[in-house]
């Protein structure tokens, strides 16, 4: 009997939840990170839109079993290595109105809701994040695999970080692709995209103030290959991300 990929993470994730139930290792019965607002931002990648600024809560840390990590939420089931087997959710912002764009009849793009498995495990040359997880809403596939650094800086505190990012082609074919039908309707060229992987830098950087309170400052930069460059959709081959947030301590 052949079983989707869906099907097969729903299954994962059910399974996780019920062995993760039954392990008996200790968690905090209280929320520890850091929590407030961020500011964030992002130069346009689609022709047309403009950049914006949202205001959007800011959560890291952890209360139980339930984790938060700024734009991705879960929970920690089975122990595996220097951390757990997790279940993912990913807060995506890729997708777009067509309206914003300079394409009004191309059709809207959904924001992705990639849903999956990932792990962060502690070694001893910094921290390992690996993440995979599948979209129903396009059908596709966001893999990612992430190191970060932690560099003291006087009282601040840098976090440099090297990921890789694949994108299958389903997943860049929703945000990505002309249909034929869209292609007649908008005046651009067919486009059916391929898979794409792409490199990501980032630097964080945890700014102590009064009391509790610090500033957690992010910038992001990556660097698109052919499968997201040569759609005519897309406007630029590379694209820097960010955000500012003031947050609270809770230890």
């Amino acid at each position: 009997m052949k079983l989707n990929l869906h099907s097969w993470v729903c299954g994962t994730l059910l399974s996780g939840l019920v062995h993760g139930a039954m392990a008996q290792e200790a968690f905090p019965d209280r929320f520890i990170g850091e929590a407030g607002g961020m500011l964030v931002g992002a130069q346009p990648l689609v022709r047309g839109r403009t950049g914006t600024v949202t205001a959007l809560p800011y959560v890291y840390g952890d209360w139980g079993r339930f984790y938060a990590r700024v734009d991705t939420l879960g929970i920690k089931t089975l122990t595996l290595g220097q951390g757990h087997l997790e279940l993912a959710a990913r807060i995506s912002t890729e997708g777009f109105k067509a309206r914003d764009t300079a394409f009004p009849s191309v059709g809207d793009r959904s924001a992705p809701v990639p849903l999956g498995l990932g792990t962060f495990q502690r070694t001893s040359v910094g921290g390992l994040f690996a993440y995979a997880l599948h979209d129903p809403q396009s059908g596709g596939q966001l893999l990612e695999l992430t190191w970060a650094g932690r560099v003291p800086l006087g009282t601040a505190t840098l976090y440099p970080q090297l990921g890789l990012e694949h994108r299958s082609a389903a997943y860049v074919q929703h945000l990505y692709g002309v249909s034929a039908a869209q292609a007649a309707a908008s005046g651009l060229s067919a486009y059916q995209a391929g898979a794409s992987t792409v490199p990501v830098v980032s630097l964080n950087a945890a700014v102590p103030l009064k009391g509790p309170w610090a500033l957690q400052l992010q910038m992001r930069y990556r660097r698109w290959d052919d499968a997201v460059r040569q759609s005519p959709l897309v406007e630029r081959s590379s694209q820097l991300s960010g955000y500012v947030a003031l947050t609270h301590t809770w230890n």
